[in-house]
């Protein structure tokens, strides 16, 4: 099987049947064309994400730039602020991206399960003999035309088949189809499966059911918060007619947007009063035919007093060098500011100070050291909140 090995921003030269490249670059997960110097060989690049995948029988890797501890700090810090930390991430021991996810969410898992699984109420409609629960008349009289039996009723059942391990399930289940998850990882998360033999297994593409963090359910937060981060990342997004993949990919872009976002939405309200919003929604024009959505507002008063706009790397595409400057540009015009913050990861973006000529806007370009230990990490993101709270 032939295997592809990328770095996260890297490319390189693979021999590849025509079908093979085909399928790569049909996948949207990296770029891949034919070299126009060596016949037999494609080239193929990264495109954002990290991890594994296998598409058709090419297995393709791509490792991350950043170290693997570090990678899971920012998921598990932008998805549950206070739920992640970096005690989690100690308990990713793999050497690699697969392993590391897999063993922290075996070991979630079973911490969650320890005291029994969950059950609650639900609510159930069936046909039976025996009267339980309420007659669904309109049912009873559409199906059975006025026959006392069977009965068309609808009650309630404790049971241990709800939502909660419903998502354990399905994030379990999902990674063990990964390639490179090790061999203890897989046979712990084989005999989880096996204790949550009695839930319902979501069909492929099914969504994952909804469910809301409270006292009852307390002791499975941490393990549901990591189960949907190995949904998301175990299902690429694809356009219809294009080559399904399976694998486990981080998309770099969501998860340095979602830490630095959701970061500064924790930090802000304990430097000021006042609301942090994310994806916020505002239009460019006054018939609000442009629509448009920055990364996260801050209101005071009701009114937009600061804007940022998180970045992975600088946007460059052909003909629009600066794209992320004219971006923020025009969110400062549409909501009224004089200054508009841009935080790329250190490396892929630089620190400085715009003054647009004419405009009395200031953008101000951040770089967040992804290297960094994660409270010195959160210091900067502290900072950057203290200065939004007081409009520098």
């Amino acid at each position: 099987m032939p295997v592809v090995e990328l770095d996260e921003l890297g490319s390189s030269a693979h021999s590849l049947t025509t079908e093979q490249g085909q399928r790569l670059a049909r996948s949207g997960l990296v770029s891949a064309a034919p070299s126009a110097l060596v016949p037999g060989q494609w080239d193929v690049a990264a495109r954002g994400k990290v991890g594994v995948a296998r598409v058709g029988d090419v297995d393709l890797w791509i490792r991350p730039k950043l170290d693997i501890a570090r990678l899971l700090f920012l998921v598990g810090y932008a998805v549950d602020p206070k739920g992640w930390r970096d005690d989690e991430v100690e308990l990713a021991t793999g050497d690699g991206l697969v392993p590391a996810v897999a063993n922290a969410l075996w070991r979630q898992t079973e911490r969650a399960l320890r005291q029994g699984l969950l059950q609650g109420y639900r609510e159930v409609e069936e046909t039976s003999y025996v009267l339980r629960g309420r007659l669904r008349e309109a049912d009873q009289l559409r199906r059975h035309h006025g026959r006392v039996i069977p009965m068309e009723l609808r009650h309630d059942d404790f049971t241990v088949d709800v939502a909660e391990n419903q998502i354990l399930l399905a994030a379990v289940t999902r990674m063990l189809t990964v390639p490179r998850v090790d061999d203890q990882s897989r046979q712990r998360l084989t005999a989880l499966r096996v204790r949550l033999a009695d839930v319902t297994s979501l069909i492929r593409g099914a969504r994952l059911p909804a469910w809301r963090p409270n006292r009852l359910n307390a002791r499975y937060h941490s393990a549901l918060r990591l189960a949907e981060i190995v949904w998301q990342a175990t299902s690429p997004e694809h356009a219809p007619g294009t080559v399904t993949a399976t694998g486990f990919l981080f998309d770099l872009a969501r998860v340095f947007e979602d830490f630095v976002t959701v970061g500064l939405a924790e930090a802000l309200p304990t430097h000021a009063a006042g609301t942090a919003h994310r994806q916020y929604p505002c239009s460019l024009d006054e018939a609000a035919a442009v629509g448009m959505k920055p990364d996260l507002v801050w209101r005071v008063g009701g009114s937009p007093a600061a804007v940022v706009d998180a970045k992975y790397k600088q946007e460059k595409p052909e003909g629009y060098p600066n794209a992320d400057l004219y971006q923020l540009l025009a969110y400062c015009t549409a909501l009224g500011l004089r200054r508009g913050h841009l935080v790329y990861a250190k490396g892929n973006g630089l620190p400085a100070r715009h003054v647009v000529r004419h405009a009395g806007v200031e953008i101000v370009c951040h770089a967040l050291d992804l290297t960094l230990r994660p409270a010195e990490l959160l210091g900067l993101i502290d900072r950057l909140a203290r200065d939004l709270a007081g409009n520098k």
